[in-house]
Order: C-alpha cells, then structure tokens, then sequence
C-alpha cells in the first residue's frame, strides 16, 4: 500500500511538517514523487519510519538514527529486538517505582514498614534507566557493555546517603561551573575545583576511574549534542570550558 505525506502522517501519529523534514535531512526519503508533485510513500517507508519513530522513544538524536540507519552493517531485525530488550527494561523501571509507590502508601497506612534502601530502589533504577535512554547506544560504543553494566550495579549499590550525595555534587558541579566560567580560564582555581568535583561525581558511578576515561568523556560532552544542552544551560560555551578544565586536570591537554 501506498500513502502520502498526509495519509502517512495521519497513520504514524505524526505532523506532515516532521515528514518533510525527515526528507530533507535524508533520513526518509519518499519511494517517488508522483505526477502531481506528491510524495509517495511504499511499504519500505512505512517499516523505516516505524524504526526511526523506535529510536526517537528511546531518545536517540535525528542525526545518530541516521548514522545507524544508514549503517551499511544496519540490520533492521537486530535493531527490533535491541528495542524489545530496552522496552522490557522500561516496563520493568516502571513496574518497580510502582512497586514503590504500593509500598509507600502500605507504609502511610501503617500496614507495613519500608527500609531506607528500599524507599530510594525506584529512584536508582528510574537514573539508570534514563541514562541508557539518553546516552547508552554512545556510551556502550565507547566504553563497552561491561563497564557500563559494572557502573549500573554501582548504581544499584548506593546507600541512601551516598544517593543524596551523587545528586549534590552534581549540582555543586553545575553552580562551581558557573563560577569558574566568570574567570574566562580553564585552568584557574576554580575551573580545576569544577574538574575535581566532577570526577568525584563521576566516582559514585564509575567502577574504576581513570584520566585517560575522564577526559573521553569530557571530549564527548562537547561532541554530543545532548550532553553540551545539559551543560550549557549553564551559560553558553560551559561544554566546551568543562572539557578543557578536564583535560588540563587529567594532564591530556595536549
């Protein structure tokens, strides 16, 4: 079967605008354009849309769907199932936090009681789970499913104090940046603070760390689009200042 930009739209859920859109940067082009100047869509399209709509659920980028996609190793089936699993992993963040909330309301009703490590179980799962939607396809390229899968079990393993304290630094992080960008010197006091909280921030999470890994990371905060957002909503350009305070802290400057 075959549609046009409105009738596919209307099927997917999604504007005609987001369509053409998608056609422009080339990550879904029309099978043909018909006499009356009409994108046409087959059934080609349709399952490539239906992938790209996939990987925007999971929160990947418009301009990493299309480096995969366009893959010459992509493999659509592979691709579907590595979608089953991360959906089965979202459906499970959600049974427990669900979980959590049943076990809360039993505790307020004084039909049960709640430890300390069970009331924050959710909320771990809840990071964890957002963070490989956001980020795990890159940073399990990078630096590979083990350590990765060692960093989410340390995840899992912090204590409730240790939990407050990864949310602190990672604020403190942010306000020290701030502060550290109005000295215009990645290598001033304050920018080398900035550097040396982040890898404290980094400790609660990382298995194990290493300079050579911190300033990778540092160099992908500028590189991924959706790491430099979360950094310069700071003040523009923070991504790039953080980076270089890394690396003059790691001693990677070269």
């Amino acid at each position: 079967m075959e549609y046009t930009v409105q009738k596919l739209g209307k099927l997917a859920g999604i504007s005609t605008r987001t369509l053409r859109y998608y056609d422009e940067i080339g990550i879904l082009k029309p099978a043909r354009i018909n006499s009356s100047g009409y994108r046409i869509y087959g059934p080609r399209e349709v399952d490539r849309l239906q992938q790209i709509l996939f990987y925007r659920e999971l929160g990947v980028s418009l301009e990493n769907i299309k480096n995969i996609m366009t893959d010459p190793s992509f493999d659509r089936t592979n691709a579907l199932k590595e979608h089953r699993e991360k959906l089965l992993a979202k459906r499970a963040q959600l049974d427990q936090l669900i979980s959590n909330v049943d076990k809360t309301i039993a505790v307020t009703e004084g039909r049960i009681t709640m430890s300390d490590k069970e009331k924050f179980e959710g909320f771990k799962q809840k990071m964890i789970e957002e963070n490989e939607k956001k980020y795990g396809a890159e940073i399990r390229a990078k630096y590979g499913d083990e350590t990765i899968d060692q960093s989410n079990q340390k995840i899992k393993g912090l204590t409730k104090e240790q939990y407050a304290e990864l949310e602190k630094l990672g604020e403190e992080v942010l306000v020290t940046l701030k502060e550290a960008m109005a000295t215009g010197d990645p290598a001033s006091d304050l920018a080398q603070k900035t550097a040396e909280l982040h890898r404290k921030w980094l400790g609660y999470t990382w298995a194990s760390y290493s300079k050579e890994a911190h300033a990778g990371l540092a160099q992908m905060y500028v590189d991924d689009e959706r790491f430099a957002a979360y950094y310069n909503k700071v003040q523009s350009g923070a991504a790039e200042f953080l980076r270089d305070a890394i690396l003059i802290y790691t001693g990677m400057k070269k």
